[in-house]
C-alpha cells in the first residue's frame, strides 16, 4: 500500500501527519509512505528526521495583511503556485499512491486538488474548530473529510458527510506517568505550572509570565516550567530584572528556551498556560490538564480563538484574549484557580472528556478503508 501525505508550514500541520504515518507504519510495516512539502518549510527537516521520504515542491503561503511587502510576497507565492502543477503531477505519476492525505497548510491544497483531478483518492484532516481556507476548498472534492471537532462541520461544504475522528496524539503523551514525571522534574509536593507561547515565543505571554514568576517564586507554593521561545531568551530575564525578581539557583523555577520533554511536563503539570493551537489543545485534552488559554490573534481566520472557545464552552478551560492580558490579571486568575482545587480538578476532567484517545486508530482506519475501495472511474 502506498500513502502520500501533503502538509507543511507549521508543526500543527506536520506533526498530525507524522503521527498518523507512524501509527500506520507501526502496524503495517510494508506501507510505503511519501511526504510532499516545501524545501524551505519545517517539513523539510522534520519529515526526514522521522525517517520518511520527502519530495520537495516549492510553495509559499499568502499574507493577508495589506502592505507593499506582503503584496510583493503574494506575487511570488502566486508565481510558485502557477509553476508547481507539473512537478506535483510527476510525483503523483511516479509514486502512484493508493490514497493522498492532506493535513492542512498551503502545500496540501494544490497537491490534493491535482490528485483529485488525476483520479487518486483523497482525504483531508482538519484540526481546527474553524477550518482553514485550504480545507474549505478541498472539502468540496475530497473523498473523505476528517474533523478534530464536530464544530468545524458547520463551516464546510463536503461532497460526503464529514467524519469526526479527533486529532492524532503522540503516543508518548498518552502513556506518560504523572508520578514518575513529577519526580524526574523535581516538582515535589508543589503545584506545577507549565507555560509556553510557541517555539519562537510570544512577547505578551513572556512579559505576563515574568510577573507571574516574580509573584509566586517567593511564596514557595509552586514549581514553574516556562519556555521563553527563541525571541524570549533575552526578554524574559530582562523583565525579571525590571521587576526586581532574582530566581538564580531556585530549583523550582525551570526557565528554558524550548520544551523538548513535553510528555513529562504535561504529565507533571497541574495548570497549563499556553496558546490554543489545535495540536496543543489535543495534547491538553489527552493529558486531562486544566488550562488558561491565550489565543494568538496573529493567525488566519482567528482560528485559535475558535479552538479555545470550544474548551471554554465545555467548562474545560479559562480563556484570556491577548488584548486583555496583563501580568496582574494572569496572577489573579491563577490565584483564583489555586485557591479552588475542586475547580482546577474539574477543568482537567472536562478537558479529558473532550479527548478522543483513539484518534490515531480512527484516522488510520478511514485512510486504509478508502485506500482499499475500488479505484475511481
Amino acid at each position: 500500500m502506498k500513502i502520500l501525505f501533503a502538509c507543511g508550514g507549521t508543526a500543527g500541520h506536520i506533526n498530525p501527519a507524522l503521527a498518523t504515518a507512524n501509527y500506520i507504519r507501526s502496524r503495517y510495516p510494508d506501507t510505503q509512505v511519501l511526504f510532499i512539502g516545501s524545501p524551505k518549510g519545517m517539513e523539510a527537516r522534520l519529515v526526514p528526521e522521522a525517517g520518511y521520504d520527502f519530495a520537495p515542491v516549492e510553495l509559499k503561503g499568502i499574507q493577508r495583511r495589506l502592505s507593499w511587502h506582503n503584496f510583493c510576497y503574494n506575487l511570488s507565492s502566486m508565481e510558485l503556485l502557477c509553476t508547481c502543477w507539473g512537478k506535483i503531477r510527476r510525483i503523483l505519476r511516479q509514486f502512484q499512491p493508493d490514497v493522498v492525505v492532506g493535513t492542512g497548510g498551503y502545500v496540501s491544497g494544490p497537491v490534493l486538488r491535482q490528485a483529485a483531478r488525476m483520479g487518486f483518492k483523497t482525504v483531508t484532516h482538519e484540526s481546527n474548530a474553524y477550518p482553514g481556507m485550504t480545507t474549505r476548498l478541498i472539502a468540496k472534492t475530497a473523498d473523505k473529510v476528517l474533523l478534530a471537532v464536530p464544530e468545524a462541520a458547520a463551516h464546510l461544504e463536503c461532497r460526503r458527510e464529514p467524519i469526526v475522528t479527533g486529532s492524532p496524539v503522540r503516543e508518548e503523551i498518552l502513556f506518560a506517568d504523572r508520578a514518575a514525571a513529577r519526580e524526574k522534574l523535581g516538582v515535589g509536593d508543589r503545584v506545577c505550572i507549565l507555560s509556553f507561547g510557541g517555539s519562537l515565543g510570544a512577547e505578551r505571554i513572556n512579559r505576563a509570565m515574568a510577573e507571574v514568576v516574580a509573584h509566586f517564586a517567593p511564596t514557595g507554593r509552586t514549581h514553574h516550567i516556562h519556555a521563553t521561545g527563541a525571541y524570549g531568551t533575552e526578554l524574559f530575564p530582562e523583565c525579571l530584572r525590571e521587576l526586581g525578581a532574582d530566581i538564580t539557583g531556585d530549583p523550582h523555577m525551570d526557565i528554558r528556551e524550548y520544551i523538548r520533554d513535553m510528555a513529562d511536563c504535561l504529565a507533571a503539570a497541574d495548570l497549563v498556560i499556553c496558546r490554543s493551537g489545535a495540536m496543543t489543545l489535543t495534547e491538553l485534552e489527552a493529558a486531562g490538564r486544566a488550562s488558561i488559554l491565550i489565543p494568538s490573534p496573529n493567525v488566519a481566520e482567528n482560528h485559535q480563538y475558535h479552538n479555545a472557545m470550544v474548551l471554554a464552552e465545555h467548562g474545560a478551560a479559562v480563556v484570556i484574549e491577548e488584548k486583555d492580558l496583563t501580568g496582574e490579571r494572569l496572577c489573579q486568575t491563577i490565584e483564583e484557580l489555586l485557591s479552588d482545587p475542586a475547580r482546577l480538578t474539574e477543568l482537567g476532567k472536562k478537558a479529558a472528556s473532550l479527548a478522543r484517545l483513539d484518534a490515531n486508530e480512527r484516522i488510520s482506519r478511514e485512510i486504509l478503508e478508502l485506500a482499499q475501495e475500488p479505484a475511481k472511474a
